[in-house]
């Protein structure tokens, strides 16, 4: 048997490291080739690494959330002859283990330690001094016994409830069979009648520690970024969608595979195309440590989509050269890769510009945190039916709040409010979409 050194292999052109964000092994356990031993992450990017041969696990490199450099020992497989021998380059580092295997020869000394039987003779003493009962009576009492069920208990503790006013049918005993006990009357008495008559609802005290890794902890980065960087302004305007519902529902009566059927995304996509394009400043990155804000011809709108390991933004590139139907494609194709975890790094960054979405949870109104280095974000909320007052009686509308953020570094409360209008005008006559102008 020998020792096989698995390292970090390279996960990327130009990645140094990556976080480690899952083990599927632990020490001792038996990995057969090509089975999966560990998932890091990078720029949101999920990486499975392999074993490339058989073994049993005797050490790993890393604790979940930390970061491994590429080419670092990630785990120490103990293996045939056989698989030793295509390892013999790695053999460079076995000199820094006898250290390591030291410590599985320590058993012996345990033999000493058993032969010294004095110490068990001291062990008695502490065991006489054990009234320490009341304490397992208050922390882990015994089941209730059945309602109507006469409870066990001595004469005297019987007097003792009496005395105090307890009904014995309340108290938990932690004695033999639910006998009560003394020390069951006085917890009753510290606790109080008001617990038992809750139907047996208990406080509860434990707390379970979350540690917060990969994607989870590259979006709580982001959002302090985004918030403790950007001065935010959001505006919040009330847009009639009912003309663009009627269309919608009338171009998804028959869809194909070049034309599937529309969310209301496409619309908006191809709104702020048409937004942009009279605002560039608002299709921007600001890079506010050299000061300078980056304008982009082209508009790389990233979508924000919950996927099951957190929020991720594909990135839908080049949406002026797409038409409503080629936004809607590469939407759910984008969509469907950040939820699978197969989007790529290419596919999760660029953009320039990002809508925000929480389709019927949307509530009424939102305030969009920008997606740094960006400078602007548009929010969409859900949609609901509204009287709506049109001169002469009320009707029924089908109405949308648009809660757009934006950096107020670089964009004025004026811009933003003629970006805002723009995209109100543009969906509520949605025909003027397919008018170039």
């Amino acid at each position: 048997m020998a020792e096989r050194i698995i390292k970090l292999p390279d996960v990327g052109e130009g990645i140094a490291e990556a976080e480690l964000v899952e083990w599927h092994v632990k020490v001792g356990d038996i990995v057969r080739e090509d089975d999966l031993i560990a998932a890091v992450m990078t720029d949101k990017a999920t990486v499975e690494i392999p074993s490339p041969v058989e073994g049993e696990v005797t050490w790993v490199g890393a604790e979940i959330g930390d970061t491994v450099a590429i080419g670092s020992a990630l785990v120490k497989l103990k293996v045939s002859g056989d698989g030793a021998a295509s390892e013999a380059p790695a053999e460079a580092e076995a000199p820094a283990e006898p250290p390591k295997e030291k410590p599985a020869a320590a058993p012996p000394p345990a033999a000493p330690v058993a032969a010294a039987e004095p110490a068990p003779k001291q062990l008695p003493t502490p065991k006489p001094a054990a009234p320490a009962r009341p304490a397992p009576a208050i922390t882990t009492p015994a089941p209730r016994r059945p309602v109507g069920e006469k409870p066990l208990a001595s004469p005297a503790v019987r007097l003792k409830a009496r005395e105090a006013g307890i009904d014995l049918r309340q108290v938990q005993g932690s004695g033999p069979a639910g006998r009560v006990t003394h020390e069951d009357i006085d917890a009753f008495i510290l606790r109080g009648p008001e617990a038992p008559a809750k139907g047996g609802l208990v406080a509860r005290t434990g707390i379970t520690d979350v540690k917060i890794v990969g994607l989870r902890r590259r979006i709580a980065e982001k959002m302090a970024l985004s918030k403790s960087r950007i001065p935010h302004i959001t505006i919040v305007e009330e847009v009639d969608v009912s003309a663009l519902e009627d269309l919608r529902a009338a171009l998804n009566k028959k869809p194909t595979a070049e034309r599937p059927k529309l969310t209301i995304l496409p619309f908006l996509m191809r709104a702020m195309v048409k937004a942009l394009g009279e605002q560039p400043n608002l299709n921007a990155i600001y890079d506010d440590e050299a000061g300078v804000v980056h304008q982009h011809a082209g508009i790389d709108i990233g979508i924000a989509t919950q996927a099951p390991s957190g929020l991720m933004v594909p990135v839908v590139k080049h949406a002026e050269a797409r038409d409503l139907w080629g936004c809607a494609i590469e939407l759910s194709r984008l969509a469907e890769r950040a939820r699978d975890g197969s989007a790529t790094r290419d596919e999760l960054t660029g953009s320039t510009i990002t809508i925000t979405s929480l389709g019927a949870l949307g509530g009424i109104a939102t305030t969009p945190v920008i997606n740094h280095p960006e400078v602007a974000i548009v929010g969409v909320n859900k949609m609901v039916v509204r009287p709506v007052w049109d001169g002469t009686t009320f009707v029924p509308r089908k109405m949308m709040n648009l809660s757009s953020s934006f950096d107020h570094r670089v964009i004025d409360g004026w811009d933003a409010a003629v970006f805002v209008q723009r995209l109100k005008e543009l969906l509520e006559t949605p025909a003027t979409l397919f008018v170039d102008m």
